[in-house]
């Protein structure tokens, strides 16, 4: 039992770790996110929690976390339905949607083939069938918060970059759909109940039933969001639908044989694409949404860190899966990419490297991950414990990837890296230089009129 003492400085340790680990990545020119697994990492169970610091050597996540993570995934899956905005969609055209349906799918059955053939080739009961099929769909899902942050850092335009954003947002989009199927799958054979309802009609329903919740709720969100004018109101209400999603997607309960339940990732995504397709000021909302929940994102992504079980590790045949992952979905990504944007007769640059781009991992996979865990028992932890090996490895080497590619393509220029601290300094001087200030004193004198009358 945690008593609230401890849960709340455990979680206050878990966000000061990761907000002072991404300082020391900035300055090593890797994201924020990587710093946040490192943390949770180096203040789990397995580092300085056998010390009393941190997470302890007894670590078992209490609800409390729980709460968190799923929120902070409703919130992940919120943000990508922004990115389904009906003009956007209407200028990327076919090429972005073909690009990102079809390398999604490519990599999901290449590193299905693999891991399927490396589970009957390595001894029994280290990689599971159900384990296999689930880590093919997490193979899908990219990183959106890194890419982007790479897109920015340098000021990154052109061809490459132009559908890469759109590309990424579509293909987190198809992963969750993709796992939702494989995942009804996976416990289809868990169980054994291998049969047509449990194989395809329970997936199937849980996508449709996901999205249509998604859909519903979204146009209550904007019908609410009508009543209320004030910024903070208005991102309070925001919030509410989030937590209001997560909760309804929770339920789960059975008709006969079939099995009703929800993916509270596809029902958040389907609500942010409704909202920001028919609501007026959805962008700013959106912006402000993104800086509310910087903290709930930090503490996930540690606590995800502090989640990975290293012990795993030590046995070299979960090595070699880990591995294997790696190699087979970044082989997927990018001849996936490739072969699309070729048929789809894109520029030559984007043939070329827009399948490295794909590369990086975090967000989406974890949160596919952590809901392997409902498996419970080997299954569930292999799944989690490969991606988050896979993640740390994804992000320290993936930005890396996308900006040398970007380079290549001529996106990036020698002189494209920026701050964001020059910049503010940069507007304060322009502000205020003599020339943007010659018109003030004819200012006040305007508004001294003004007050007289």
């Amino acid at each position: 039992m945690h008593s609230t003492p401890e849960v709340l400085l455990t979680l206050s340790i878990a966000l000061l770790s990761g907000l002072l680990l991404s300082r020391l990545a900035k300055k090593m020119g890797l994201p924020a996110v990587t710093a946040y697994l490192v943390a949770g990492v180096l203040i789990g169970p397995f580092c300085l929690g056998k010390l009393g610091f941190g997470f302890s050597a007894e670590y078992n996540p209490p609800e409390y976390y729980s709460i968190l993570c799923d929120l902070a995934l409703g919130f992940i899956a919120f943000a990508i339905g922004n990115e389904f905005r009906l003009a956007q969609l209407k200028k990327i055209g076919k090429q972005a949607t073909v690009i990102g349906i079809v390398q999604a799918v490519f990599t999901t059955i290449v590193v299905d083939i693999a891991l399927i053939a490396l589970s009957f080739i390595l001894p029994e009961g280290y990689l599971p069938l159900p384990a296999a099929i689930m880590l093919g769909a997490v193979a899908t899902a990219t990183a959106p918060a890194a890419t982007l942050m790479v897109v920015r850092q340098y000021k990154a335009k052109g061809p490459v970059t132009d559908i890469l954003l759109p590309v990424v947002a579509l293909d987190d989009a198809v992963g969750l759909v993709i796992f939702a199927i494989s995942f009804g799958i996976a416990g289809a054979i868990n169980t054994g109940t291998v049969d047509a309802v449990s194989m395809i009609v329970n997936p199937v329903l849980e996508v449709v039933l996901s999205i249509a919740l998604g859909a519903v709720m979204g146009f209550l969100f904007t019908l609410c969001e009508q009543f209320f004018h004030s910024r903070s109101k208005r991102m309070a209400i925001s919030v509410t639908f989030v937590m209001l999603t997560v909760a309804i997607s929770s339920l789960k309960f059975e008709i006969g044989e079939v099995h009703i339940a929800f993916s509270s990732l596809l029902a958040c995504m389907m609500l942010g694409t409704i909202f920001c397709n028919i609501c007026d000021f959805s962008e700013e909302l959106m912006e402000r949404a993104d800086r509310w929940t910087v903290p709930l994102l930090v503490l996930f992504f540690v606590i995800s860190g502090a989640e990975l079980d290293l012990s795993v590790f030590r046995n070299w045949i979960y090595v070699v899966i880990g591995g294997a992952y790696i190699l087979f979905r970044c082989i997927g990504k990018y001849f996936g990419a490739r072969l699309s944007a070729k048929a789809t007769k894109c520029d030559d640059n984007i043939v070329k490297y827009l399948g490295i781009t794909l590369f990086p991992q975090a967000g989406v996979a974890l949160g596919m991950a952590s809901q392997a865990l409902e498996f419970g028992g080997d299954i569930g932890v292999l799944v989690q414990s490969i991606t988050l090996f896979s993640v740390l490895i994804y992000e320290l080497v993936g930005p890396y990837f996308t900006k040398v590619a970007l380079t290549k393509a001529g996106d990036i220029k020698s002189e494209g890296k920026t701050s964001a601290r020059e910049e503010a300094k940069a507007k304060l001087m322009e502000s205020d230089s003599p020339k943007n200030n010659k018109n003030k004193p004819q200012e006040n004198s305007d508004l001294k009129n003004n007050k007289k009358s």
